[in-house]
């Protein structure tokens, strides 16, 4: 598994091979395969209508939408898309949708020119961070039932609606550098790397000594200008090689 795609994402078909479509998504453009029994086809105009429309974020760790008129129940996790959510409906082709969970308020662009309200936000990511603490580590998840490193800092910005590439050498391309551990804020993201110098690891800073991960589970560990030190087995786990700020 490379990825997951959740409830409400769109993708376009690239391949089919037998019964299998490789598909790309649009939130982050990644590609995988998938069966085809896992497919719901909509049409170009469906599609661009979907794509264009404002597209909130399910905030419930798990919750039921139901899919009329048939009356089936989907459950849904934390992350989810609604698009085209308006008074609690969203209509896909045929088919009406009903959701009456939580989901992310609208994001207000002049939070960037307003510290106030950029602080504010700082520390709701770290908050909404917070809510996939101890989800177990799962290679291409992205739900807190199963996640990795690079998963998770996605979905965290997710829920603020902010769009982050999908793999930790992708999403250390975005953003503004930060030279020094000294400089950083709450809610930069710290990469790491291996002995040849290849980004394999991400986090998010909750402050300057302290970041939040996933490896193993979604954890909280110390951090310094040397990489990740884990308390729990009193040793360097991650060497640090560079921190960008995303907001």
């Amino acid at each position: 598994m490379v990825t997951q795609v959740l409830f409400g994402e769109l993708y376009r078909v690239v391949e089919k091979a037998n019964e299998w479509l490789l598909i790309q998504l649009v939130y982050d453009n990644y590609e995988g395969w998938i069966h085809e029994l896992q497919s719901q086809a909509i049409e170009e105009s469906e599609f661009l209508r979907l794509a264009d429309a404002e597209t909130p974020v399910t905030m419930d760790l798990v919750q039921l939408i139901s899919r009329e008129p048939s009356r089936t129940m989907i459950p849904i996790v934390m992350g989810s898309s609604l698009p085209g959510l308006t008074d609690q409906q969203i209509q896909i082709n045929q088919d009406l949708f009903i959701f009456d969970g939580l989901v992310s308020g609208p994001f207000e662009i002049e939070t960037a020119i307003i510290p106030e309200k950029m602080l504010r936000l700082r520390q709701q990511i770290c908050d909404d961070a917070m809510l996939y603490l101890n989800a177990p580590y799962l290679w291409g998840g992205r739900t807190p039932f199963g996640i990795d490193c690079s998963g998770f800092v996605q979905m965290v910005y997710k829920l603020k609606k902010i769009k982050l590439l999908r793999d930790a050498n992708q999403q250390v391309t975005q953003g503004e550098v930060i030279s020094l551990l000294d400089e950083a804020e709450p809610g930069d993201l710290v990469f790491f790397d291996d002995d040849e110098g290849k980004i394999t690891h991400v986090g998010l800073l909750l402050d300057r000594t302290r970041l939040i991960h996933c490896s193993g589970k979604v954890r909280i560990d110390a951090i310094d200008h040397q990489g990740i030190y884990n308390h729990d087995i009193q040793q360097y786990t991650h060497r640090l090689r560079l921190i960008r700020r995303i907001l």
